[in-house]
């Protein structure tokens, strides 16, 4: 255990890690292109070293039964849950560890300490919150925890984390019941901050309730790691177990109430009319609204004193979040996945969401399902639902998203594409890592990158002109420029990321798709990365796992990626610093004479020279024509009858092969190119040609092998060549293309011309046409 243990460890250290196993550190090779060998766990019999599951591997279970009442008035909830707890694990465990996520904002929680805070020009209210804190009593309270029997249990919290002393040994194989009652009031998200919580609707008086990290939840026992009891901060998100869940939810009779898995009791909590078009909705090609947006209008000038309960069922699910508000428009349609699998996909919004989730956000949720069980696995949950909530998190089958309207029901194009791309990222998390259970409180790439990534998949199916902002490698250019003291490695921990979206989402999802794209091509990624999916589903997967896969399965050699991108913070810098022409010399006097005298010529060339005949000196063998003598007459170059009768005999001589040769005429480039980032790459080069024609030679990163920061490689060509260009593409997040290319070509910019007071800048980004064409019409 100790060996494994080690071996995590180092992949946790990150460019640490990569430091300490350079192989040849003093030298320009030897290092980048060797295998990961130590930095990656060993192979055992969990986990094997093709990157699968290995014959023993194990995970634990968890199944809940809750019972949650809401109190509306107090924004208080209170809940009742029981846990079994199955032990699959070979180890005997004496006690539990309990996920507490709300008391992460408590207001004597450690999280609330030690973050940096700085006064700006300009503070919002969240900004005063965060540094005076607050007098709320958020947080937990447990009010009682209970064996199958009654007898209480004892327990201890530790901040986030609390752990539940067992009556006697759970031994491999058994199972544990216990009961835990607790409350909370509901925070106010958009001040407090966090996940879950309420948004109030002044002028409407009501809320809208987002409930997520809402129970007590099973922290996560492993293979690799024991029990995962890291402090929630509120950056690194959840590990969690896999179980079965039935949810009873008591809200306001006036409330619709949306959550994970299928609702048992529509025949009781929808009116005649809403379930009738429920029941259509489930053969609909086009989004059916079953709360209506008139309904919603009218629930939201009362306010219902009775009550009504919601029950939910989910299976397999790793945790449960629901929304429930008297404000929200419920619509859903059918969808058909590969594999003949029919999905709800669902959207519950306010009526400031109406303008632009009517429109678009049921289709984006198909589309997102389709796209990534096309590169992963048929989804396998009977529903997906899209909540607008003014923000951006994922849970398995629910996610809240954000994309209001102004109050005209106009938008601007910024806040489309906003809506369209979190729609795709939350609905795309229930593959990653609902699914694909990776923790993501240490590896928040291996959620968060490996979802982006897909998200530019199918934000490119959405629409060919869709711009994605993640993705493709010029995106990531910008933060690869940053100063190292900036940087640090994709394989770092979630709390201790600086750049927190270009390290977790943008550089990871770049480095996948320049593997597709680049390195590995679409069919050999393609196929390696529905293996992983299709081997980790429903698991616990980690780094190795991944990286191992994708080598397994594709044949393709990729530690040296690894290392580059994933441990090392080196960024793309490719200069081709000098090219070199060269042609056979074909020793025939008639063809060479040409070339000759204009390489003498300009052998004699000097600016001395030059200025002398600017000036008109009059040279002395000019002025008396008794220095000239026959050398003065002398065509050196010319084809003599000996020198042509040389050049037949050595033609004569040549094989047949050397004459095929000869005659092909062949130009030769020598390019010398220098790795200046540090990050070894392929090498993509464009050729254009004296004809107008254009080439692309792709040559693998392995050139690199040997000289890992310079090399020279000619290049026979059968045309003459007029400029040369490395990754004409951008396909490999090269940060400085202005020395990509023979003869130089410098990147364009522009500038801004404006009054230094008052002046107008010019339009912003987040400009409204709708809303100006609204004006003229």
């Amino acid at each position: 255990m100790r060996k494994i243990y080690v071996s995590v460890f180092a992949l946790l250290l990150g460019s640490a890690a990569f430091a300490q196993n350079d192989n040849n550190p003093k030298s320009n090779h030897g290092n980048k292109f060797e295998q990961l060998g130590q930095m990656l766990a060993d192979p055992n019999e969990y986990r094997s070293a093709s990157g699968a599951p290995g014959p023993k591997y194990w995970q634990q279970k968890a199944d809940y039964d809750i019972s949650a009442t809401l109190d509306d008035e107090k924004q208080r909830l209170d809940g009742v849950e029981t846990i079994t707890y199955y032990n699959n694990s070979p180890d005997p465990l004496s006690y539990t560890w309990i996920q507490l996520d709300e008391n992460e904002h408590k207001k004597d929680g450690e999280s609330s300490k030690f973050d940096e805070s700085k006064m700006k020009d300009k503070m919002s209210l969240r900004d005063l919150q965060g540094i005076m804190g607050h007098n709320l009593d958020l947080g937990d309270h447990i009010v009682s925890i209970k064996d199958e029997a009654g007898n209480p249990l004892t327990y201890i919290i530790n901040e986030t984390m609390m752990r539940v002393e067992l009556p006697q040994t759970l031994k491999p194989g058994a199972k544990f019941k216990f009961k835990i009652a607790w409350w909370y009031n509901i925070s106010d998200r958009l001040t407090i901050g966090g996940r879950g919580g309420y948004e109030y609707f002044p002028e409407d008086k009501n809320y809208l309730y987002t409930m997520a990290q809402w129970y007590p939840r099973m922290a996560v026992y492993s293979d690799f790691q024991g029990w995962q009891n890291k402090q929630f901060t509120g950056r690194g998100e959840f590990a969690l177990t896999f179980g079965d869940f039935k949810v009873s939810l008591n809200v306001p009779a006036d409330h619709f109430v949306g959550g994970t898995g299928v609702c048992s009791n529509y025949a009781q909590t929808l009116t005649p009319a809403q379930l009738k078009r429920w029941e259509q909705a489930q053969t609909a090609k086009e989004p059916i609204e079953i709360v209506t947006l008139g309904e919603v209008k009218k629930q939201m000038l009362g306010h219902a004193t009775a009550r009504k309960t919601w029950q939910f069922h989910a299976e397999n699910v790793r945790d449960f979040a629901w929304v429930s508000s008297r404000r929200v428009v419920w619509d859903a349609m059918a969808t058909h996945i590969d594999g003949g699998k029919t999905v709800m996909a669902m959207s519950i919004y306010g009526p400031e969401a109406y303008p632009l989730y009517r429109r678009y956000s049921t289709k984006l949720v198909a589309h997102t399902l389709k796209v990534y069980s096309k590169h992963t696995f048929p989804y396998p949950y009977p529903a997906a639902t899209s909540v607008e909530a003014s923000n951006g998190m994922e849970y398995p089958m629910i996610c809240f998203n954000n994309g209001r309207a102004d109050k005209d029901g106009t938008y601007s194009e910024a806040v489309k594409y906003a809506m369209t791309g979190v729609i795709i990222h939350e609905v795309g998390h229930n593959f990653f890592p609902m699914i694909v259970n990776s923790d993501e409180r240490q590896w928040t790439w291996m959620d968060e990158g490996l979802n982006t990534f897909c998200q530019f998949l199918a934000e490119q199916e959405w629409d060919n002109k869709y711009p994605s902002q993640r993705g493709p490698a010029a995106k990531i250019v910008d933060y690869m420029k940053l100063p190292a003291d900036q940087l640090e490695p994709i394989m770092t921990n979630s709390e201790n990321i600086v750049r927190f979206g270009p390290n977790a989402y943008s550089k990871p999802a770049t480095a996948l798709n320049i593997l597709r794209e680049t390195v590995m091509g679409r069919q050999l990624f393609d196929y390696a990365f529905k293996t992983y999916a299709h081997r980790w589903a429903f698991k616990h997967p980690t780094p190795t796992d991944f990286f191992r896969t994708m080598e397994d399965a594709s044949a393709v050699d990729l530690d040296w990626y690894w290392r580059g991108w994933f441990y090392g913070i080196d960024p793309v810098d490719i200069s081709l610093d000098s090219v070199k022409y060269y042609r056979l010399d074909t020793k025939n006097p008639e063809v060479e004479r040409s070339y000759n005298q204009a390489q003498f010529d300009k052998n004699l060339q000097s600016i001395s020279a030059t200025r002398n005949k600017e000036e008109g000196i009059k040279f002395a063998v000019e002025a008396d024509t008794a220095l000239s003598d026959f050398y003065g007459k002398y065509d050196r170059f010319a084809a003599t009858p000996l020198s042509k009768q040389s050049y037949e005999a050595m033609y004569s001589a040549l094989s047949p092969q050397e004459k095929k040769f000869y005659e092909n005429k062949n130009y030769f480039y020598e390019l010398d190119l220098s790795n200046k980032g540090g990050c070894v790459m392929p090498l993509i080069i464009e050729w254009t040609y004296a004809d107008g024609t254009k080439e692309v030679e792709r040559i693998s990163a392995y050139i690199w092998r040997k000289n890992e920061k310079n090399i020279t490689k000619v290049f026979a060509k059968n045309k003459e060549v007029k400029s040369i260009k490395i990754d004409p593409y951008r396909e490999t997040a090269d940060i400085d293309e202005n020395n990509n290319s023979w003869p130089r070509e410098y990147t364009p910019s522009r500038f801004e011309l404006f009054k230094s007071q008052g002046g107008v800048r010019g339009a912003s980004s987040g400009t409204n046409p709708m809303k100006e064409s609204l004006k003229k019409n």
